[in-house]
């Protein structure tokens, strides 16, 4: 419940405090003096859009804070906990702060928080009615909605139960029109993956191996070079020249055995000797290790680098086609082999497919069936209750009839229509919400439908924007009784120009203008006593201090309090 709104430079209204709490509050007040703003800054709070238009001309920017109580446990608590925010001992502040440039941020539970937090929170904490929901209510959404949420769990149950099967249903239709569509496509697309696949496994080409194949070529093609370089370090290193010529491991053995014959005389000597030694080691290795390169090179260079490049150019092509690397042609080998298992399989699968998606549009046609007699079911009760509700509102005879037709086609909502139809009086053909009903029906309509749900809702404020417009005289009256009765179950607000709906309120607020036209810091006053018989007197006949105005205005409210009568859902309970 709402306890406390404070609103500062939104609209006219420069500065506000509403006290709320439990009841029945009235929101009263001149034309242009506010009302509606009261219904905005809720709206902020709750995540409506703002724009930087709200703002009160001259002032850098439009705050709201609202302060509520809620339950300790429960889906408000746990969500303000995901954006970081906490609920103090059952408090929840929230804020909202648009700037002059239309910036907006907001505040949950003492941390700033995504304006989506805000709209996540509105569900289970408000529901706002103003000639906007009058236009909603006409939709066949909005009527199939009403009868669903009249059905409580059990339909509710049915309504996931039914779309699962749906869901499910069209998935497998999906599936089978698409391998049906694309027959041919995927025929040639399996007849193309036969081809690539045995091309590549006739090449069976190896990680890496481009690579390896790269530096066997360019070995090969300098073979020569490579041949010659080799021989002649390895004569160098050495050779068993007949004329004499000494080689390097000779002459690096001779320095190290003058070197060692003189050491024992000069201990410097000796780590030149240990170097010398093991240069003559490594002189050797080397010499040993051209002579097996040597020997490595085929003389026959031409023949094994004609069979590298031919399957480097093999390999090359498969690049082209499948690449754009050769990890990328062996990863389609892989990856197309799964893909043609499964269109090899299409003819299976089609089979199998006609079978389930029979079944499963069985099984969706008899969720429907169940979802349609629980509506019917529905509908005949709220269609009861209601027309009692509208009775009491003034509409004596009229009815509300719900239709739940059977549709051509299953849709996502089922496999029938919903619509609610108002039959003004006994006899008369009953006629769509949305093209017969005047806007005081609708008016009625929609406060007899809430205050029939109101016992199966956990939302615990309603408020209501004008809802009074085109009703009058004792229309009125019973308007402000079934608000009265609606605010015994849950908080009610409601922004009213009519003094015989705020007579039933149990909070009267008025907002007010100053001289100048502008709203001030007390702008918001709560009445009681002689204040508030004056302002019903001005509601009743535009002067505050008419004395016929005062009488009446005291009537009305000895009416409210005294002569409440017991409501259809209290005869219920």
């Amino acid at each position: 419940m709402i306890e406390e709104i404070s609103i500062r430079d939104l609209g006219v209204i420069g500065r506000a405090t509403l006290p709320l709490g439990p009841g029945f509050t009235a929101v009263t007040g001149e034309t242009g003096a506010g009302k509606t703003m009261v219904v905005s800054a809720l709206g902020l709070l709750l995540g409506q859009r703002a724009e930087s238009g709200v703002v009160r001309s001259g002032s850098p920017q439009a705050v709201v804070d609202g302060r509520w109580l809620v339950p300790a446990e429960g889906a408000i608590v746990e969500r303000v906990r995901d954006a970081g925010g906490e609920v103090d001992d059952g408090e929840l502040f929230l804020s909202r702060v648009v700037s002059a440039e239309g910036r907006s941020r907001a505040v949950v539970g003492g941390r700033t928080a995504p304006i989506g937090v805000l709209g996540d929170l509105a569900d289970h904490l408000v529901v706002v009615h103003g000639q906007s929901e009058q236009i909603r209510l006409k939709s066949a959404a909005a009527q199939r909605a009403a009868v669903d949420a009249h059905g409580g769990a059990a339909l509710a149950e049915a309504v996931a139960h039914y779309r699962g099967a749906y869901d499910a249903w069209l998935a497998a239709r999906a599936e089978l029109d698409e391998i049906t569509r694309d027959r041919d496509a995927r025929r040639d697309e399996a007849e193309g993956l036969r081809a690539a696949i045995d091309e590549i496994e006739g090449l069976a080409p190896v990680a890496g191996e481009l690579d390896e194949l790269d530096a066997t070529a360019e070995r090969l093609s300098n073979a020569e070079d490579l041949r010659l370089a080799a021989g002649l370090a390895h004569e160098v290193l050495s050779t068993d020249a007949v004329d004499g010529t000494r080689d390097v491991v000779s002459l690096v053995e001779e320095a190290r055995r003058q070197i060692e014959r003189v050491a024992p005389h000069d201990p410097a000597l000796e780590p030149i000797a240990d170097l010398l030694a093991e240069v003559s080691v490594q002189v050797g290795e080397s010499a040993s290790r051209l002579s097996s390169y040597l020997g490595t090179l085929d003389a026959d260079v031409a023949v094994e680098l004609e069979s590298v490049q031919t399957r480097r150019a093999d390999l090359a092509g498969l690049v082209r086609k499948y690449g754009p690397t050769l990890d990328d042609v062996i990863r389609m080998l892989d990856d197309g082999s799964r893909r043609l298992v499964e269109l090899d399989g299409d003819d299976d699968r089609l089979a199998h497919l006609d079978d389930e998606v029979a079944e499963l549009r069985a099984e969706a046609e008899r969720r429907a069936g169940v979802l349609g007699d629980l509506r019917r079911a529905s509908g005949a009760d709220l269609s009861t209750r209601v027309s009692a509700e509208l009775s009491a509102l003034a509409m004596t005879g009229a009815e509300i009839v719900v239709e739940v037709s059977p549709r051509d086609e299953l849709g996502t909502s089922g496999g029938d229509v919903v619509s609610l139809l108002l039959r003004p009086h006994p006899g008369s053909e009953p006629r769509p919400l949305g093209k017969g009903a005047s806007g005081g029906e609708l008016s009625r309509v929609m406060l007899a439908l809430e205050v029939v749900m109101a016992g199966s809702s956990d939302v615990p404020t309603f408020v209501f924007d004008e809802v009074d417009a085109g009703v009058g005289g004792s229309a009125a009256i019973e308007i402000g009784r079934r608000l009265a009765a609606l605010a015994e179950r849950a908080q009610v607000i409601v922004v009213t120009h009519l003094a015989q709906v705020a007579a039933f309120a149990t909070n009267h607020l008025r907002v007010v203008k100053d001289a100048s036209g502008e709203v001030t810091a007390s702008s918001v006053h709560q009445l009681e006593g002689d204040e508030r018989v004056a302002e019903m007197a001005r509601l009743l006949s535009g002067l505050p201090d008419s004395s016929s105005g005062l009488e009446h205005a005291r009537e009305l409210l000895e009416l409210a309090s005294s002569a409440r009568r017991p409501t259809t859902a209290d005869t219920r309970s």
